[in-house]
């Protein structure tokens, strides 16, 4: 496959990420590209703009437009079927962009970030995983109890058991990008009836279908207000450590996250949060926490009393 951009071709060793975008939400990428350098050096962040042209490449950012990606793979399908849908388009094109990055002879490994991630601590290790696996995921951690939380347990069948907001994948996974991005094409939607939803529950069959995927489970990664009680945040020596042992490596910050922290369910990422809002702020200044703290919407909590007031629990 013929390389777009001439600059993708890098010297020595790198640890690459790539993430996509819409242009209102760039200061997010900033952010996340901060907190890469601040925990490793050599790194470069492939930004996929869906609806504004390339910025300027630097030492350590990539940038690309729908253009360098569209003959790629299905992506034809995929930006024909959901040109109007920016949230299910972004979705979509993960596992297109992962494979556009990994026809480079320079990329052998590339993980996936939403942008709304923030690195804490040394990610190194998760690109020494993918020296040995070809696909490399990261679960929910909902709660799995059948006799209380039940709604958790369900969102494990529901919503799927591993979280599309981080995946990485090495050139011998790219059958099964290729995989995923065909399963995108087909149908990128929330129906429980047809056990979709979105991107994301197609993620459960990759250990299936691919031997050589492998479940991170390293507790630090991907914590979010969904895995509070799974992956207890405990103080130790003056530091949060997950389940008394795992250091913070990332944390996803998206509007579950950011209410539970600021409601007193998940004090001790408070600061962890400051940190966050402050590099934000240094990318979007004026920035209000109003923008980030968003009140739980009316139709998931009616959806919620909906399913509580049908449960019944029988043993």
């Amino acid at each position: 496959m013929p390389i777009a951009n001439k600059s993708l071709y890098f010297a020595g060793p790198m640890n690459h990420f790539c993430t996509i975008s819409t242009v209102s939400h760039l200061y997010k990428v900033y952010a996340l590209a901060q907190s890469l350098k601040e925990q490793g050096k050599d790194f470069a962040l492939h930004i996929l703009v869906l609806d504004g042209p390339r910025g300027e490449d630097n030492p350590n950012l990539r940038w690309y437009s729908i253009n360098d990606v569209k003959n790629t793979g299905v992506a034809p399908i995929i930006i024909s079927k959901y040109k109007n849908q920016k949230d299910r388009l972004r979705w979509a094109l993960k596992p297109v962009l992962m494979n556009f990055l990994l026809a480079n002879p320079a990329i052998e490994k590339i993980i996936y970030l939403d942008n709304d991630l923030y690195f804490f601590s040394d990610y190194s290790f998760l690109f020494d995983r993918l020296n040995i696996y070809s696909i490399i995921l990261t679960p929910h951690y909902y709660k799995t109890d059948p006799e209380s939380g039940q709604n958790w347990l369900e969102a494990n069948l529901r919503a799927g058991l591993y979280n599309a907001g981080f995946i990485g994948g090495n050139r011998k996974g790219a059958g099964t990008l290729k995989w995923w991005a065909e399963c995108c094409a087909y149908r990128c939607e929330k129906n429980s009836l047809r056990g979709l939803f979105d991107d994301q529950k197609y993620l459960d069959l990759i250990p299936v279908i691919d031997e050589s995927a492998f479940m991170i489970r390293h507790k630090g990664c991907n914590l979010a207000g969904w895995n509070i009680e799974t992956c207890r945040r405990e103080m130790v020596d003056g530091e949060v450590k997950i389940d008394g042992q795992y250091p913070v490596v990332f944390i996803h910050f998206n509007d579950i996250t950011v209410r539970r922290i600021f409601n007193g369910e998940d004090a001790l990422l408070k600061p962890h949060y400051e940190k966050y809002e402050n590099t934000l702020k240094q990318f979007k200044p004026g920035l209000k926490r109003s923008e980030l703290l968003k009140p739980e919407p009316a139709k998931d909590k009616m959806k919620y009393m909906v399913w509580k007031f049908l449960t019944e629990r029988r043993f």
